[in-house]
């Protein structure tokens, strides 16, 4: 009973196919209403974050957001969107998962950050069951969450930002678990799996 939010800002199929692959059948839900329904929820995202939060209010999620009390996971910017607030606009976002997202500071380096990237477990959680020193993710960004205390995973490109985030209910994985091969189906299943 996996839900994806459809906010008209991501490709949602690639999202849903990696759920079928695990055996999962995840609904794609396009009204605010339908959230509670469901025993945990996907918040995928692409694109700037001003216009993605402008659809979240328009179309009423925020208020179903927080309302929520079981697992919800952003990805990417769906991530981006559950932090207190984003440079990328000067916009506030949903405010469930303490700190703020910047611009990375790439310093030589090209951005956006694009390809594959190691990972850097900071805290145990359900959600890092599994992770090694020398896995890899796929990331596509120029935007990241700074490192705090609910960091639970981190990575590096140019400085150190929150790859992974957990709070209460909410969490959250910068890079692209659904295009990040079997490390990314093992991130994925630790979400179905993972117990409030």
């Amino acid at each position: 009973m996996i839900a994806i939010i459809n906010t008209g800002c991501a490709n949602i199929n690639s999202v849903r196919f990696a759920f079928e692959r695990l055996g999962q059948t995840p609904t794609v839900i396009t009204s605010p209403e339908q959230l509670a329904g469901y025993e945990r929820a996907i918040l995928p995202g692409v694109g700037h974050a001003s216009v993605a939060m402008k659809r979240l209010v328009d179309n009423g999620w925020q208020q179903a957001i927080n309302e929520y009390q079981r697992p919800l996971m952003g990805i990417c910017l769906g991530m981006q969107l559950l932090c207190e607030s984003t440079e990328e606009g000067n916009v506030q976002c949903l405010g469930k998962i303490p700190g703020e997202v910047k611009a990375l500071d790439v310093g030589s380096l090209t951005s956006p950050h694009m390809g594959w990237n190691n990972l850097s477990v900071q805290q145990a959680h359900p959600l890092t069951q599994g992770l090694h020193a020398d896995d890899q993710v796929y990331y596509v960004h120029s935007f990241a969450h700074t490192v705090n205390n609910v960091t639970l995973v981190s990575s590096e490109y140019g400085q150190t930002f929150s790859a992974i985030v957990a709070k209460d209910n909410y969490a959250g994985m910068q890079f692209h678990p659904e295009r990040s091969a079997k490390v990314g189906t093992r991130l994925l299943q630790n979400f179905i799996d993972w117990q409030l």
